[in-house]
């Protein structure tokens, strides 16, 4: 099937245009959103600063107002770029012990794990915690300064949706977590030091999750390329695949399939499917991967230290338990949920989803969707083992006196977050709400 072309539109000079009244005041039609996770086809509501549109079916997040979101997203994103370029540029830890220190720099986490035979692991480090974000507030910041300037830049509907698909991936504030896990770890044992990297960093961590939560989708995508019409015939109060409807989980967009279900979004080029192509079977295979994998990941040990000449590696449960004996209680049992109960528990919801979608039950759709949204929230904050081992291996360095080496878990651990991401992703939830149409006591309201 050929790409359909994008439709010119011409946008007005004057600026700023994104800042001007909300797209709901600007076009006299009602604007169609079919939900995300349930299907359901609904019409937005006027929306004022501060208020959010969420499904009545299954109470999903459809769309969230912010009060000048250019120059919001703009301030947070240039603040977030500035206090990161503080974080490498400076010190980020030091620590000594007997008259023997070190101190590292904030790329060092994942540089110092090629030496030591890791180069997955230390590029997953590095694309995670620092190119993925940097990329990410770039492309915002050239998005709103063209929008403020009131001419888009070229390529914006491409690049806008490539930082749609890069917000998943960004784990800074799993790294600063990873990181205070570290220096309780190591608080015992030896004199800790900040460097000013280490403030800069958590600065640069909080900036980056309000740069994410300030850009509203939206308004960006109605700024850089309008809204078309809704597809003829669409009736709101019903799911849209029968309609033969879908929207685009990119800009939001209902666009009408072909006879085949397939096709390409109007707006943003995203190609879309009533459902997800082979959802279940790809998520069956993710998930098996995954399992496979979490057997190496607790066996084998996920970091080795050495003192005084002596190795003493450790497992993940092994490393909980250490923490247990030392203390702190609060520390393990961060450990012990975001290394143990998160990765299994993924596994079992996924799985269980996956089992139940085919005999889907209205009744019990809401409840499996609310896990649904649990599961795929959580899977990332299981990097949180890895991110320790990475700081401990590139701090603790002196000598025969005491070094941290990462184990062979490290990888096969750091494989099994990514797959049940990668599984949480590609499982689609409206299979959870297929079947018998739903009883409404609302009447259906007439073709958009």
């Amino acid at each position: 099937m050929p790409r359909p072309a994008f439709r010119h539109i011409t946008l007005p000079t004057q600026a700023p245009y994104v800042d001007r009244a909300p797209p709901e005041t600007r076009v006299t039609r009602r604007r169609l959103r079919a939900c995300h996770e349930c299907d359901w086809l609904m019409a937005l509501p006027p929306l004022h600063s501060g208020e959010q549109a969420v499904c009545p079916r299954c109470g999903h997040a459809e769309v969230r107002r912010h009060r000048y979101p250019a120059q919001r997203s703009l301030a947070l994103a240039l603040a977030a770029l500035a206090t990161l370029a503080m974080a490498v540029a400076f010190p980020f830890l030091g620590f000594s012990v007997r008259g023997v220190g070190n101190r590292i720099e904030l790329t060092q986490t994942a540089t110092d794990l090629i030496g030591h035979h890791q180069p997955v692991v230390a590029i997953v480090v590095l694309l995670t915690t620092l190119v993925l974000p940097t990329l990410y507030l770039l492309g915002v910041a050239w998005l709103q300064i063209g929008l403020l300037r009131g001419s888009p830049p070229a390529g914006s509907r491409s690049l806008t949706r490539t930082l749609t698909h890069l917000e998943p991936w960004m784990m800074a504030d799993v790294f600063l977590i990873g990181t205070l896990v570290s220096l309780i770890k190591i608080a015992g044992l030896a004199h800790v030091e900040l460097g000013p990297s280490f403030w800069a960093f958590g600065t640069f961590a909080v900036l980056l999750l309000a740069t994410t939560q300030s850009v509203d989708r939206d308004w960006l995508w109605f700024a850089l390329a309008g809204e078309p019409s809704a597809p003829e015939g669409s009736q709101t109060g019903r799911t849209a695949a029968p309609q033969g409807l879908t929207g685009c989980h990119t800009c939001g967009l209902v666009n009408r399939l072909d006879a085949t279900g397939h096709g390409h979004c109007r707006r943003c080029g995203e190609p879309l499917h009533a459902r997800r192509p082979y959802s279940l079977q790809r998520t069956w295979a993710l998930l098996a991967a995954a399992a496979v994998l979490y057997v190496p990941a607790n066996i084998y040990p996920i970091m080795t230290t050495v003192s005084l000449g002596k190795a003493s590696p450790s497992t993940i449960v092994g490393g909980i338990v250490e923490l247990i004996e030392m203390g702190s209680w609060p520390v393990a049992l961060v450990i012990l949920v975001a290394s143990v109960i998160v990765p299994l528990g993924k596994l079992m919801a996924l799985a269980w989803l996956c089992l139940v979608a085919p005999r889907a039950h209205e009744l019990k759709a809401p409840v499996r969707t609310r896990l649904y949204r649990l599961t795929e929230f959580i899977g990332r904050w299981s990097m949180v083992d890895i991110f320790v081992v990475a700081i401990l291996v590139a701090l603790i360095r002196a000598g025969n006196l005491m070094a941290v080496e990462p184990g062979p878990a490290a990888l096969a651990f750091g494989s099994v977050v990514v797959l049940t991401m990668l599984a949480a992703m590609t499982f689609d939830p409206r299979l959870i709400w297929d079947g018998p149409s739903p009883t409404s006591n609302a009447d259906e309201e007439a073709p958009a």
